[in-house]
């Protein structure tokens, strides 16, 4: 290949480098390499990778092994020649044959990734081997990983502890995460935070965007530090800064909250849309929900469904829910039962508590499918296993309108909906206790449950609530609370409750109607 020799008009050179020229133009392999790495790096020459390639073939033929490496890195990017992995390959084993360590990790992760050759992990162990031999804390790191995973090679935990000590004692950022993580989880040595903690903040001063990640959410945490909102902030925006996609979201998180800082919604929105455009499902679902309320942008069911579809495709339960009730109510997509059905399905296999219970309301009314009331009650017990009330009273419902069916597990499920302030299951509690259906009778305790449920603002209940103070069935017989609670029942329509109060108020006596009345 013939080499241009004469400077284009205007060009100044740098003394040095005519220097080097002529010595190339004799020859000398180590000028011919210098030169090249000149027109790499434009150093005393206008940046050209062209004729970097050509001189770095000369010294690279005549056997020069930094020559040799750095030619199959211009192979490997396609810089100054197309890019080609085999010839990469190639020039990397000439120079890594000679002992060059960084040719030989090159080599390695060529071999180990399949790039110009077939994956070989044993060729990829064995130029990690010879280069972290030599002190390449990169190939150390490398076999650190390799030797932990049992990869080409018998699963050593202590080898790779004592590979990634080797690298991190370097500096090597990779490295001293990795050990930090060891010692946070006491893997393979005893857990240790402070030296944890210690290894963390080399790599993060380093610029280790997820040893960054990491230090920030202990200080968001107060994770063996003490809480730090403005240090959580400092190393997430360091992380987020170099793309770091779970930093920004948990940047955005602190920010919408404020959670020891000042709330910004602004700030928020824009670390939301930074993680969510890289991919981030959990910023993307939280950016559809502005979308579709409004939040800090111009409400747009569309843009909505656009971002949660983008997070619902990636497997993310709360953004297929989000799908699901758009497909539902046919807000910024064309409304489709089927498509709701679907999305709200994907979300409650995964354990998503409300989509669960939205399909069982789904297939015990019929609503987009097929009525089932035995699928109504699968979803149904899926969320009350959540311990979410709601579900608990409708497995309690269902389990009640089928008469093959134990009313002691029906009670069962109202008790556990009752006890979390559920009104419907504390009424539906008390008529058991009422009428000995599933339990033993129990006037005290229907009356404690109708209470309960009454001062919720059932009206059921403050009939049955009336009716007992009245018979001094379950408490004290008490006419003033008796007339009190079917007033409400009554002024709420509840059959009954209007007769059932005038017999009340012709049995008080006239202190007790002006007792009444000044209550009023």
């Amino acid at each position: 290949m013939e080499t241009a020799t004469v400077p284009e008009a205007g060009e100044r050179h740098t003394a040095e480098f005519l220097r080097v020229k002529a010595l190339a133009e004799r020859g000398v392999p180590s000028a011919q390499h210098s030169l090249g790495f000149m027109y790499v790096n434009g150093q005393g020459v206008a940046k050209n990778d062209v004729l970097a390639v050509e001189w770095y073939r000369k010294a690279a033929d005549a056997g020069l092994e930094q020559a040799q490496y750095n030619l199959g890195v211009m192979y490997q990017k396609g810089q100054g020649v197309p890019q080609d992995d085999a010839h990469a390959l190639y020039w990397y084993r000439c120079a890594a044959s000679q002992g060059y360590a960084p040719a030989q990790y090159n080599l390695g992760w060529l071999y180990a990734k399949g790039q110009g050759t077939p994956v070989d992990v044993a060729q990829a162990l064995h130029w990690f081997s010879q280069a972290a031999e030599q002190g390449d804390a990169g190939a150390q790191h490398n076999l650190g990983m390799m030797y932990e995973g049992g990869k080409g090679v018998a699963q050593d935990i202590d080898a790779a502890l004592g590979w990634y000590r080797r690298a991190a004692e370097q500096g090597y950022a990779r490295a001293q995460f990795a050990l930090a993580l060891r010692y946070d989880s006491g893997q393979g040595l005893a857990r240790d935070p402070r030296l944890a903690l210690d290894w963390l903040r080399r790599a993060a001063t380093q610029g280790h965007a997820p040893a960054q990640f990491n230090l920030a959410l202990r200080f968001d945490k107060g994770q063996d530090v003490e809480q730090d909102s403005r240090q959580a902030i400092h190393w997430y925006q360091r992380a987020a800064e170099q793309g770091h996609a779970s930093s920004q979201f948990n940047l955005a998180l602190i920010f919408d909250s404020g959670h020891g800082v000042p709330r910004d919604e602004a700030a928020a929105l824009a670390w939301y849309r930074r993680a969510a455009e890289q991919g981030h499902a959990a910023a993307q679902d939280n950016l559809g929900l502005r979308y579709e309320h409004g939040q800090g942008v111009e409400r747009d069911p569309a843009q909505a469904a656009h971002w949660y579809r983008q997070a619902a495709t990636q497997g993310l339960p709360a953004a297929q829910y989000h799908l699901g009730q758009l497909y539902d109510a046919g807000s910024g997509i064309e409304q489709d039962q089927e498509q709701a059905v679907h999305w709200y399905t994907q979300a409650a296999e995964q354990g998503h508590l409300r989509a669960q219970f939205d399909l069982g309301l789904r297939y015990e009314a019929g609503n987009g499918v097929a009525p089932d009331a035995a699928r109504a009650l699968y979803w149904y017990r899926r969320a009350a296993d959540q311990e979410y009330a709601p579900a608990q009273h409708m497995v309690g419902v269902l389990l009640e309108r089928d008469e093959m069916t134990d009313p002691r597990e029906a009670a069962f499920w109202y008790r556990k909906a009752a006890d979390q302030g559920h009104a419907l299951a504390q009424f539906a509690l008390a008529l058991r206790y009422d009428s000995a259906h599933g339990v033993e009778r129990d006037y005290e305790a229907a009356h404690f449950w109708y209470l309960c449920a009454a001062r919720q603002g059932h009206a059921r209940a403050q009939f049955n609530l009336g009716v007992m103070y009245a018979a001094g069935q379950g408490a004290q017989r008490d006419l003033f609370e008796a007339h009190d609670w079917l007033t409400r029942a009554a002024e709420a329509g509840v059959p009954g409750a209007e007769a059932y109060l005038k017999r009340i108020t012709s049995r008080m006596s006239a202190a007790e109607l002006e007792l009444v009345q000044v209550t009023a």
